[in-house]
């Protein structure tokens, strides 16, 4: 491995590289290529893994470094049965959190794979091999991580998850479970599987990662949705108060976190931070001020948006770099900049989105010094 890992690997160079670790390790050259590849890939999702063992979906497939981290922090103190541990990325982030961790998966290479992890990066995690459908502890709080792929392809209904959701969910009722799914999960699915506990949305980088399921002895009275951002340590629920107003548009423009739009927490964002809507239908919103570390968009100006009067004002604007956001409007984002074909030198973003319903609707752009 200390050989391979020496190597470039990179697109000019992995023929060569594969023909002399061919020459020197024979029919063991494609796994030791393939665990350096996936090891490097695996450098910003999951820190501090630098000498895992991986397979490309086990890989695809393990919550980010910095998820892990925040779910062991909410289950700190609990004892924790990680049902589907799989190479055993959510054990090393709650074995020194949880007051009890023991992990189990059905395919026994993936969880070689996590004996071998866990070893490197901490020691005492029980692994056995189980069924997720047969409980094979009693008193701990349940994790689990269903695959949601089917036949290569992704699937967005739970009881195609494996192990299916509805199933799950059955076998583990009346125990604490948190479940691991997918950002676009459809809130009124689990809703008839019976699910009543608080379904957080995770962002991180930027970017919305998961949906995480509590059941109800594991969160706050009261609270069914909440926005965790993870790089703004930002935590948000339902429980917060919404009143916001609706108005027009102030100095700066604010595109919410994803986290907090996917679990229709934009009006208690906007309380929270003093912030208003402009529009009650869209999740655009404004304010005089910006909440502490998020980007705004400052207004320059606002139009009535046709593709000729944005031409125009891009011109006035000297615009060159235009970034354009869109909400509410039919407006592919990329065949627009190509048909503005901005030339001047200045920065700016381009906010398209509709203000108002039914017959008084109107497409509006703001362009903005972002």
């Amino acid at each position: 491995m200390a050989d391979v890992a020496a190597l470039s690997l990179t697109p000019a160079s992995l023929v060569a590289d594969i023909t002399w670790v061919r020459k020197r390790f024979g029919k063991r050259a494609g796994i030791l290529v393939e665990t350096v590849r996936l090891r490097r890939k695996a450098e910003d999702k999951l820190p501090g893994a630098a000498d895992w063992l991986f397979t490309d979906e086990a890989l695809q497939q393990a919550t980010a470094g910095a998820v892990a981290a925040h779910r062991a922090r909410r289950l700190a103190g609990a004892r924790v049965h990680d049902v589907t541990c799989s190479i055993g990325t959510e054990l090393a982030a709650l074995a020194d959190r949880a007051a009890y961790v023991v992990g189990s998966d059905l395919d026994p290479v993936r969880l070689a794979m996590a004996r071998h992890n866990l070893d490197v990066s901490c020691t005492g995690v029980p692994l056995l091999r189980a069924d997720a459908l047969r409980p094979a502890t009693r008193d701990t709080v349940v994790l689990l991580d269903p695959a949601r792929r089917r036949g290569g392809r992704r699937t967005f209904d739970p009881r195609q998850y494996t192990p299916p959701l509805d199933e799950a969910l059955d076998t583990y009722t009346g125990r604490d479970v948190v479940v691991k799914c997918a950002p676009g999960i459809d809130f009124g699915a689990l809703h008839h599987l019976g699910f009543t506990g608080e379904i957080e949305i995770t962002s991180h980088g930027g970017s919305v990662r998961e949906a995480c399921l509590w059941s109800a002895g594991l969160t706050t009275a009261g609270v069914t949705r909440r926005a965790s951002i993870l790089d703004r340590g930002e935590d948000l629920t339902d429980a917060e108060p919404d009143d916001c107003p609706v108005s027009s548009a102030g100095r700066w423009i604010v595109d919410p976190d994803g986290a907090i739009v996917r679990a229709g927490l934009v009006r208690h964002y906007a309380a929270r931070h003093g912030l208003w809507q402009l529009d009650p239908e869209i999740a655009y919103l404004s304010g005089d001020r910006l909440p502490e570390g998020v980007r705004g968009f400052e207004v320059l100006e606002q139009i009535a948006y046709q593709e000729k009067r944005l031409r125009q004002a891009l011109v006035s604007h000297d615009a060159g770099s235009v970034e354009i956001l869109v909400r509410g409007v039919d407006v592919d984002p990329d065949s627009l900049r190509r048909r503005l074909k901005p030339r001047g030198s200045a920065a700016v973003s381009v906010v398209v989105t509709r203000l108002g319903s039914g017959t008084a609707s109107r497409p509006t752009a703001f362009i903005c010094r972002s």
